[in-house]
């Protein structure tokens, strides 16, 4: 027996088992509508007319009638025939009289959550991204990726808020206590890349090497530095904490750590007034006086010098991450002005060789992912630096396939780029040509306004550097161009021919700007910075004087030991003969103090 009789038989059978049955009406779909016309999850943003104003959780009006209430009689199958649906949209069958009835439609139900409302555009956004406003599912979070956009859409200002946590402190200001929540789980994933400084925090607190220390910081405040201030409590000390950059903070990482009882001053988006108002909220306090500063940038450094000098009487140290910084306290150190010792973290191995190199090789593209969406392949890209920073950004876009430059100053550096494979040239010689600029130099005044205007239309100019020095934004500021915001630390600025340029955070640092950086690497500077304060606040009175040091290459050894483990990595050790050998000891340090 051929397959198609046994089709046309099993078919048969089939149809005779629904011959003669009614069929029930399917019943309409009877939608709620939305009284205000409003998108909930976009407070005030109007819908236009030719939108529905339907919300989640909310179905429209159905287009199609509902079917008629009267049951049709399915018609016997010995005398179906059906014909082609394409000559009235569905089917029909062939009674035996001859007469051609049409078969019921059934009406798909389409249920509320499956509708997107794609053609909606709020015209009301406030500072909330494009992006974020049409992507209901990104509000249902308050993650770093988030944070990148903004996380409230609360437009008071976190100065003009009075807040609490749940034990009743107020001595914090933030965006909004209420992501506390949310904050903590932030927190609580970064614990999980962050190995040294937990096992750091387990070793230690027991001894508490950092009792009666009382820590002003004043860093990026993201999940990372969240598990620095945790383990700094755990080790003993108070802290009050501030922004070192005006968009680097997690509001939801801040929200967590003033519901811990931490002091903490700062939210996502402050102005330069907010700025060092923040700075002098954390360290003016009547009754608390700080005696170890850790500082990223060195702001907090200069606040203190300009506004409480006296303070340093009592003050036993500073930590310095960024080279920024540290350059600042050499030109105090130079001048006989820096009355404290100070800890070079930025020059440490395990900062230069690790945080410079690694985290910017990855988080340079994901800001610039982020904020552009721009692809890399073919893309001409110019780097100004070949430092540590300028060696993680040329290698992740050589490797995406982009057409890199580099420019620099010193021919040590300016070497080691020719040899990895990059064209050195001079800024002005590629400026037309180039689809991005990047800098990273830590210098002022690297890409100027006449490097701006020759620059070709749409070129991406971005920052890699600590600083807002790097690219003269302030030229920019001018009657004759016209800057429009496309999204959260995106700006067009638009020349009179028309022209524009894409400026990424405003010249502000681009990765802890605009997206978030590797955990495992901040693992490392992280526990550098602790190891430092430690080391600065337990030394014996006349071991470091007014100066800036390297922190020992031992502690150096030690912390990347500490971060071994979670690769399984094993150590080879050296035999006696091969340690008299070397001269070395066989437990390290294994390079001189000079090694960077």
């Amino acid at each position: 027996m051929s397959v198609q009789v046994v089709a046309a038989k099993m078919a048969e059978v089939e149809l005779k088992d629904v011959a003669g049955k009614d069929l029930a009406p399917v019943p309409p779909v009877t939608p709620k509508a939305d009284d205000k016309g409003v998108n909930k999850n976009e407070p005030g943003a109007a819908v236009p007319p030719s939108a529905s104003p339907t919300t989640e959780g909310t179905a429209r009006e159905d287009p199609f009638p509902a079917p008629s209430p009267n049951p049709v009689k399915m018609p016997q199958a010995s005398a179906m025939k059906r014909t082609d649906p394409q000559q009235n949209g569905g089917e029909a069958f062939v009674n035996s009289d001859g007469t051609v009835a049409e078969a019921p439609r059934m009406k798909k139900i389409q249920f509320a959550d499956q509708k997107q409302e794609f053609n909606k555009r709020p015209t009301k956004i406030g500072r909330r991204s494009l992006s974020r406003s049409i992507s209901q599912s990104s509000t249902d979070s308050y993650s770093s990726a988030a944070s990148y956009t903004d996380s409230s859409d609360d437009e008071t200002s976190p100065r003009d808020k009075q807040q609490k946590n749940s034990k009743g402190n107020s001595d914090f200001c933030i965006k909004n206590i209420k992501q506390a929540d949310f904050g903590r789980r932030e927190i609580e994933i970064a614990e999980q890349e962050m190995p040294a400084l937990m096992a750091l925090r387990k070793r230690a607190q027991g001894e508490k090497p950092l009792a009666g220390a009382k820590v002003v910081g004043c860093t990026h405040i993201t999940a990372q530095t969240a598990v620095l201030m945790e383990t700094l409590a755990a080790l003993g000390a108070q802290c009050r904490w501030a922004a070192c950059n005006i968009y680097s903070t997690q509001n939801e990482v801040a929200a967590a750590l003033a519901e811990g009882g931490f002091s903490v001053f700062a939210w996502k988006g402050e102005s330069e007034d907010d700025f060092w108002w923040c700075i002098d909220r954390c360290v003016n306090l009547e009754g608390w006086q700080p005696n170890m500063i850790l500082d990223d940038g060195g702001d907090l450094t200069h606040w203190i010098y300009k506004k409480y000098p006296n303070m340093f009487k009592k003050i036993k140290g500073i930590v310095e991450e960024s080279v920024t910084g540290v350059h600042r306290l050499y030109q105090l150190s130079k001048a006989g002005k820096l009355c404290v010792p100070a800890m070079n973290v930025n020059d440490s191995v395990t900062k230069q060789k690790f945080d410079n190199l690694y985290c910017c090789r990855e988080s340079i593209l994901d800001g610039l992912k982020r904020t552009t969406d721009v692809m890399f392949g073919g893309k001409q890209v110019v780097v100004c630096g070949y430092g540590e920073v300028g060696k993680g950004c040329c290698a992740a876009l050589k490797a995406m396939g982009s057409i890199v430059y580099v420019t620099e100053i010193d021919p040590i550096c300016a070497l080691q780029a020719c040899m990895d494979g990059f064209r050195l040239v001079k800024l002005s010689e590629v400026i037309r040509q180039v689809d991005i600029v990047i800098t990273c130099t830590g210098n002022k005044n690297v890409v100027v306004r006449d490097y701006l205007d020759r620059m070709k239309n749409g070129c991406i100019v971005c920052n890699m550097g600590h600083s807002n020095t790097e690219i003269d934004v302030a030229s920019l500021r001018t009657p004759e161009l016209t800057w429009e915001r496309v999204r959260s630390q995106v700006d067009h600025v638009i020349w009179p021919d028309g022209k524009r340029i894409v400026l990424l955070a405003e010249g502000r640092l681009l990765n802890l700007s605009c997206s978030t950086v590797p955990t495992f690497v901040l693992s490392i500077t992280a526990t550098t910075q602790a190891l430092a304060l430690i080391e600065l606040y337990n030394a014996p009175e006349g071991r470091y004087k007014q100066d800036v040091y390297l922190l020992p290459k031992k502690m150096d050894e030690y912390v990347a030991s500490l971060h071994l483990p979670t690769f399984d990595a094993h150590l080879t050790e050296l035999t006696d003969e091969q340690a008299k050998y070397l001269g070395l000891n066989k437990n390290g340090p294994f390079k001189p103090n000079y090694y960077r």
